[in-house]
C-alpha cells in the first residue's frame, strides 16, 4: 500500500520532545512515502513547519491521511478514535500501563508497535529508544547535579588555595550510569561507579571511574540485572552505605521497564549523607531507587537534596527529538519495500515490539493487564 507518514503534535504539555524533525523527514519522502505533519508540530523542539512539505490545520485532518502515525508519548483515546482501522502506530506506548489505551487499540485493529519493546539484539540497536534518551538522562542528570550543588565539581587551585573535587558515585552501570559516570569525568569530579552486574567493571573503569565491588554477579536477561536475594540485597546495603556517605552526589539510574525500581538507598543511609549533599534519582518513574524517592519533586531530607525528574530527555528537546527520530525511521525502514508499505511478521524486531495488531494484544504482559482491568 501507498505509505502516508503523519506527525501529529504531542498532546502531553510537558513533552517538548517531537517524533520527526525536518532531516528524517526528507528520507522517508526519497524511500518514496508521502509526510505529513500537523501544524506547530516540531514548535516545542524548533523546528519549523517550513522545514517540512505537507502540513495540515488539525489531528482530525491527519489521522485521515495517515497510514503511519508517529508518535513520542501514547495517543490519547480521542486520537486513536480518529485513527483510520489498521493504522500503524509507532511511538512509546507505555505496554505495562494504560489498559483502556491498549484496549481501544486493539478494537480499532490499530498495529501498534511500542518502542519499549524493541529486541535488545545487535541489529536493533539503531533503534534503541530506551538506550537513546537514557544517554540524555543521564548526562542531563550530572548537569542538574552540578546546578544544585554547593560545591565545585573539579579541583581549583586559586589564591586562595586549593579546593578538592567533588565526590560523585554513579549507581548502575547502564547507558545512563556510564553517560553520567562520562559527563562528571569531564566536569573533573572524582567518580566512583557501581553495579550489581561484574560484566560493567571494565566499562566503568574505562571511562575513568573507580569501580565499586561488592563481589556479586547478578547478570540477567536483556541486559538487565536479575533480582538480587535477600542476602544478597544485606550485603549490597553495607557496603554501598559507606560509599554514598562519603558522597557529595549520587545519582541512581537502576530500572527495568514494568517493574518497580530496586530500593538502593534506605533512609538511614541518607541520614548518613553530609548536609548538602545531593540524589539524583532517575529511576523515579518506577517508585525510585531511594525510599524517600517522590517522583518530579525535590525533597530534603535532614539537609540531603533528593530530586526525582521524570522527564530530564524532554528538556533536551532538539537532540532528544533528532535521536529519537532516527529510532524510529530505523524501525519504519524494515517496513518501507519499493514504496510501499510491507510488514514482515517473521521479522523478530517487529514481531518483538507488536502491542496489539488485527483486532489482537500481542504483547503478554499487556494482554493480561487488559484482562485483568475488564
Amino acid at each position: 500500500m501507498p505509505i502516508y507518514v503523519a506527525a501529529p503534535k504531542e498532546q502531553m504539555p510537558e513533552e517538548q520532545r517531537v517524533a520527526l524533525v525536518p532531516d528524517i523527514a526528507k528520507r522517508l519522502e526519497k524511500l518514496g512515502a508521502t509526510v505529513i505533519i500537523e501544524k506547530d508540530m516540531g514548535k516545542r523542539a524548533y523546528f519549523a513547519d517550513a522545514d517540512f512539505t505537507q502540513i495540515v490545520e488539525n489531528s482530525e485532518e491527519l489521522y485521515k491521511q495517515a497510514n503511519v502515525v508517529l508518535k513520542v508519548q501514547a495517543p490519547t483515546l480521542e486520537e486513536i478514535e480518529q485513527m483510520q482501522e489498521g493504522t500503524v502506530l509507532i511511538g512509546l506506548l507505555n505496554p505495562y500501563r494504560d489498559p483502556e489505551k491498549i484496549a481501544k487499540l486493539r478494537d480499532k485493529k490499530i498495529t501498534s508497535l511500542a518502542m519499549e519493546l524493541v529486541p535488545r539484539i545487535s541489529r536493533a540497536q539503531s533503534m534503541d529508544v530506551l538506550s537513546s534518551q537514557a544517554a540524555i538522562a543521564g548526562y542531563k542528570a550530572v548537569i542538574r547535579a552540578a546546578d544544585l550543588a554547593n560545591i565545585f565539581f573539579p579541583m581549583l587551585t586559586t589564591a586562595a588555595g586549593t579546593i578538592r573535587p567533588a565526590k560523585i558515585l554513579v549507581i548502575g552501570a547502564g547507558v545512563a550510569g556510564l553517560q553520567a559516570i562520562a559527563t562528571a569525568r569531564r566536569l573533573g569530579a572524582m567518580v566512583e561507579g557501581y553495579d550489581v552486574r561484574a560484566a560493567t567493571k571494565e566499562q566503568v573503569e574505562s571511562l575513568g571511574a573507580k569501580f565499586v565491588d561488592i563481589e556479586i554477579k547478578a547478570e540477567g536477561s536483556g541486559g538487565y540485572a536479575r533480582e538480587l536475594t535477600a542476602e544478597e540485597r544485606q550485603q549490597q546495603q553495607d557496603i554501598l552505605a559507606k560509599h554514598i556517605a562519603a558522597a557529595n552526589v549520587v545519582i541512581t539510574t537502576a530500572a527495568i521497564p514494568g517493574r518497580p525500581s530496586p530500593k538502593i538507598i534506605t533512609t538511614a543511609m541518607v541520614e548518613n549523607m553530609k548536609a548538602g549533599s545531593i540524589i539524583i534519582d532517575l529511576a523515579a518513574e518506577g517508585g525510585g531507587n531511594c525510599e524517600l524517592t517522590k517522583a518530579n519533586e525535590t525533597i530534603v531530607h535532614q539537609g540531603v537534596k533528593i530530586h526525582a525528574p521524570t522527564r530530564l530527555p524532554s528538556e533536551t528537546s532538539v537532540h532528544a527529538s533528532e535521536m529519537y527520530a532516527k529510532n524510529l525511521f530505523n524501525l519504519l525502514s524494515l517496513m518501507l519495500k519499493d514504496g510501499e508499505l510491507v510488514i514482515d511478521w517473521e521479522d523478530e524486531i517487529i514481531a518483538g515490539c507488536a502491542l496489539t495488531h488485527a483486532g489482537e494484544i500481542k504483547y503478554a504482559p499487556a494482554k493480561e493487564l487488559v484482562e485483568g482491568a475488564n
